[in-house]
């Protein structure tokens, strides 16, 4: 392709519009059939636009219905071949060949109208229609006659269409080219030389059409001649040129005009014979002629915006070859038959609420290819929305915001765009366009209440749903996307989260922990309601929860104090009347209203005929006089019982003694047992503490067996080296020292009462030396074993206890009866005025040890026991084991908490003070244990009191 074809030409030039929105056009000349990405322009410098423009404003090419030839290079600013142009298949023989488009931006929205040229290249031959054309000349045919040839079709325009054409060979024919009114060339072959059958009856000549361009194209066809007999007079048209109007869209068969040939000549050379000779652009599809009368007709469809002219060559013939030709010319008459098109341009689908009025959000182009006014368009939308539709220039408009918006009144608004051409009748066509209304935060929370009040029963599940708080944000999507919050706050000094908890998401409230309705009544706290916005609004509602009551509590029975390991017993004299009050049973239920409710039911007793207990103050009184015949012995059961739906209910065993004395009370209620469940308990405990002193007591042995013998010959090899006794170490008391004073932290009252028969005597609380119940002084024994380990109580008043606090009568000491320690305690002026023996210190442990075995196991319960009172704030968990850090007068031993730990001492202390004795037999250095004195006899014990009264009642 020649530089001269390739170069482009540039025409720019800027047209400042009145219309803000339109900026200018640009136009470019190049030639078609260019490569892809080739350059066209550079509309960014030819626009005066920076290219930052291009990328912020979404620079983009709007071509409506028509195809995308060319693209933009919005990185460069410049037009480039997208596609490959076909000049012929765009334009046809239209000239010149423009394509017309828009670059469009955004934030403004601008756009500038684009023309290119598009010139043409010579890549088109020309072409014959017809392979071969066929004559029948007569011999007879003169020198000039004149033969019509078919004309060859260029589709290239210009110096690139046809120029010329060529015979080989002229022997006979030469060409003869006449120009026409359209621009066009008809083809002649002329006889220039007569022709012979007799010499030659058939000819072929090859005719060449040659174009103008560089390099230059050609196209051939061949000609037949057939020389016939002689036929001198050819036909001869009534016209040169013929014209014809058609409406477009006319059916198919309608007849536009009729042509009309004469021939001189008679019989068969006379007969005419008509027929379309060119069929260029396509004629031939759409027209026909009949060969007889030369009417023509239409046979395919007419469509005025295709063509709107048609140019039909005719030819008549007769049968001796002779023909003439003329020319018809048809022009298409326009119909309003096409809608206006309506085309988007640029729409914005969503726009924001809070947008100013006057806002460009949808630019149309409206295209109407009819004529005159059925071309003209007219365009409107829909009324009672906050838009309005402008015209920026011919067949452009736009539409923009006419009030504000607001999404929670309408969310979404359908604008129809209906535009009407001004044609008879007038076609109209219209397009929805639907516009999305954006959400702005500018709505809070709503709370469907004011406050909210929820019950939730005491003694709840942690985790339970109590109730659901809800509210609602008028706006859309992340604005009105709720997350609820529990304030800060607190209930009594607690954090008001470890009461409750509220879902973010749902908004439930659930429990934290379980209530307790006797703990707290009720209580509120603030929740607070947020949306998603940014900002976030919020709102905020007081919540308050009623605890209601649940019969949770059983009865709490105060008086008479009810232990598993204490006997108390009220005393009626014989002498009591009836209605005697004999006790008052106490009780309190923590619950409220009916489940607080007490009533006192006498459910077991003795004797029934003699008690009776108050339904509603729980007083038990006799019901009858006392007699001689009653039991010493009476107990009752009384069952509190609350109004609780299921109601609860507390059991207290009163103990009741029919007597005048307590002397002969005492003797009747050491023979009460304990109850069945507390004896199957012991029975438990007994049985698995047996097993465990079995175990070690036999791991015991063998230990002290194998000490015992390494000590044993270590003394027969002290022995023989020295023949000395080994000298004894000297141990220190473990005393419990708190405070610096040497003793226990606290004092202890022991109350003792016992019976002959040690095994049924216990020993049960521990109580502050201050506190003081019914006791029996002076009724107290004590265990054997105690008795022949302990010595009198006058020579224990040798020696001062550790502690002023230890200050015991004779019937508060440890030991049998009151009996006082070993005498060696009393020597000196210390606790332990000489170091004493191995033996002395032996015998002291195993003393002290089986004292607080037999001393656990066998003292009495209740008043007539050994008890040990506690203050009533303290729970069993906080009162002090007697057994720990006690220190007992008279032993180094220190008592522990733990029986298995008792019992395996005592077997230990037993086989080392067994060994010990055994030592001391060999050892013939004196021990002061031998000026130990005898322990004075045991106080009279009221048991034995009871049998010599029992004797003298004989």
């Amino acid at each position: 392709m020649s530089d001269r074809t390739m170069t482009r030409q540039v025409l720019l030039f800027i047209s400042v519009l009145s219309l803000s929105s339109v900026h200018g056009q640009v136009s470019y000349s190049i030639p078609e059939e260019m490569a892809k990405g080739s350059l066209v322009g550079n509309i960014a410098q030819d626009l005066g636009l920076d290219i930052k423009r291009l990328k912020s404003g979404k620079a983009r090419i709007y071509t409506g219905d028509s195809a995308e030839y060319i693209e933009l290079n919005k990185e460069r600013g410049v037009l480039l071949i997208k596609e490959r142009i076909d000049r012929e298949a765009l334009c046809g023989q239209t000239t010149p060949c423009a394509l017309d488009f828009q670059i469009i931006l955004e934030n403004p929205m601008e756009f500038y109208s684009i023309t290119i040229e598009v010139t043409d290249v010579n890549d088109n031959a020309p072409v014959f229609i017809k392979s071969e054309i066929k004559f029948r000349i007569s011999e007879s045919a003169v020198t000039g006659a004149k033969f019509a040839l078919e004309r060859a079709m260029d589709l290239d325009v210009g110096i690139n269409g046809l120029q010329s054409y060529s015979l080989k060979p002229t022997n006979n024919f030469i060409l003869k080219l006449q120009n026409q009114p359209d621009g066009g060339k008809t083809v002649e072959m002329v006889l220039q030389k007569p022709l012979d059958r007799e010499k030659q009856d058939q000819l072929s000549l090859i005719l060449t059409a040659i174009d103008g361009g560089e390099p230059q194209m050609s196209g051939t066809v061949q000609i037949h001649i057939t020389v016939l007999d002689a036929n001198d007079n050819a036909p001869v048209f009534t016209q040169a040129i013929y014209k014809a109007t058609l409406r477009e869209n006319s059916p198919k068969g309608t007849v536009l005009i009729s042509v009309s040939a004469s021939d001189s000549d008679q019989g068969s050379n006379s007969k005419i014979r008509y027929s379309i000779s060119n069929s260029q652009d396509g004629n031939h599809e759409l027209f026909e002629i009949n060969e007889d009368n030369g009417g023509v007709r239409l046979v395919g469809n007419i469509d005025y915006e295709k063509a709107r002219q048609y140019q039909i060559h005719v030819q008549a013939g007769d049968d001796g070859g002779l023909t003439d030709s003329c020319k018809i010319m048809v022009d298409v008459v326009d119909e309003n038959d096409n809608k206006p098109a309506i085309n988007v341009m640029s729409k914005s689908s969503v726009i924001s609420e809070d947008i100013n009025a006057g806002t460009v959000v949808t630019m149309i182009n409206i295209q109407d290819p009819d004529s005159s006014e059925n071309g003209i368009v007219q365009c409107a939308i829909n009324e009672n929305i906050p838009f309005i539709m402008k015209s920026t220039s011919v067949n452009f408009f736009t539409v923009v915001t006419d009030s504000d918006l607001d999404r929670e009144r309408d969310s979404e608004y359908n604008i129809s765009v209906t535009c009407s051409d001004e044609g008879v009748p007038s076609l109209s066509s219209s397009v929805t366009l639907t516009l999305q209304i954006s959400d702005v935060n500018d709505n809070a929370p709503v709370f469907e209440r004011s406050s909210y009040e929820a019950y939730i029963i005491e003694n709840n599940t942690p985790g339970l749903s109590i109730f659901t708080v809800k509210a609602r944000d008028a706006d859309w999507n992340q604005n009105a996307r709720v997350s609820y919050i529990l304030e800060d706050s607190s209930v009594n000094g607690v954090p008001v989260s470890s009461y409750v908890s509220v879902s973010a998401d749902s908004g439930v409230i659930h429990a934290v922990r379980s209530f307790d309705y006797e703990q707290i009544k009720d209580f509120q706290f603030r929740v607070k309601a947020q949306d998603g916005g940014s900002p976030p609004l919020s709102s905020n509602v007081t919540v308050k929860i009623m605890i209601q009551d649940q019969n949770d509590n059983a009865p709490q029975v105060l008086y008479p104090v009810q232990t598993s390991s204490s006997l108390v017993a009220e005393m009626v004299p014989r002498s009591a009347d009836v209605g005697y009050l004999v006790t008052k049973v106490v009780a309190v239920d923590v619950d409220s209203g009916q489940n607080a409710w007490l009533s006192y039911k006498l459910q077991k007793a003795t004797d029934r005929a003699l008690f009776e207990v108050g339904l509603q103050n729980g007083e038990i009184r006799t019901i009858r006089q006392v007699n001689d015949k009653d039991a010493v012995k009476q107990r009752l059961t009384v069952v509190v019982e609350d109004n609780g739906q299921p109601s609860r209910s507390a059991t207290v065993n009163v103990n009741v003694a029919v007597a005048d004395s307590f002397p002969e009370v005492l003797s009747e209620f050491t023979d009460f047992t304990h109850d069945k469940k507390y004896n199957d308990n012991l029975t438990f405990y007994l049985v698995l503490a047996l097993a465990v002193v079995s175990f070690f007591f036999i791991v015991s042995i063998i230990a002290i067996l194998s000490v015992k013998c390494y000590r044993w010959r270590r003394e027969r090899m002290f022995y023989k080296s020295n023949g000395n006794l080994p000298v004894i170490p000297y141990y220190p008391p473990l005393y419990a020292d708190v405070g610096g004073t040497g003793t226990l932290r606290h004092v202890y009252n022991y109350e003792v009462c016992g019976t002959t028969d040690s095994r049924k005597s216990d020993m049960k609380y521990v109580r502050p030396y201050s506190q003081s119940v019914i006791s029996l002084d002076g009724t107290q024994t004590l265990p054997h074993a105690q008795r022949d380990t302990l010595i009198s109580d006058d020579e224990d008043n040798q020696q001062k206890p550790p502690n002023a606090d230890w200050r015991f009568t004779q019937g508060q000491r440890p030991g049998p009866s009151g009996a006082g320690g070993p005498p060696e305690m009393a020597m000196g002026t210390g606790p332990w005025p000489n170091p004493p023996t191995e033996a002395e210190q032996l015998q002291a442990l195993m003393a002290a040890a089986n004292e607080v075995s037999e001393a656990t196991a066998t003292l009495g319960p209740g008043t007539m026991g050994l008890s040990t009172r506690y203050s009533p704030q303290f729970t069993l968990q906080h009162v002090p084991d007697y057994r720990q850090n006690v220190y007992i007068p008279g032993s180094t031993a220190t008592l522990t908490s733990n029986p298995q730990q008792q019992q395996q001492q005592q077997q230990q202390m037993l086989m080392q003070q067994q060994m010990a004795a055994q030592h001391q037999a060999l050892q013939a250095q004196p021990s002061e244990a031998a000026a130990q004195p005898e322990p004075p006899k045991a106080a009279q014990t009221p048991a034995s009191k009871k049998k010599s009264t029992k004797k003298e009642k004989k």
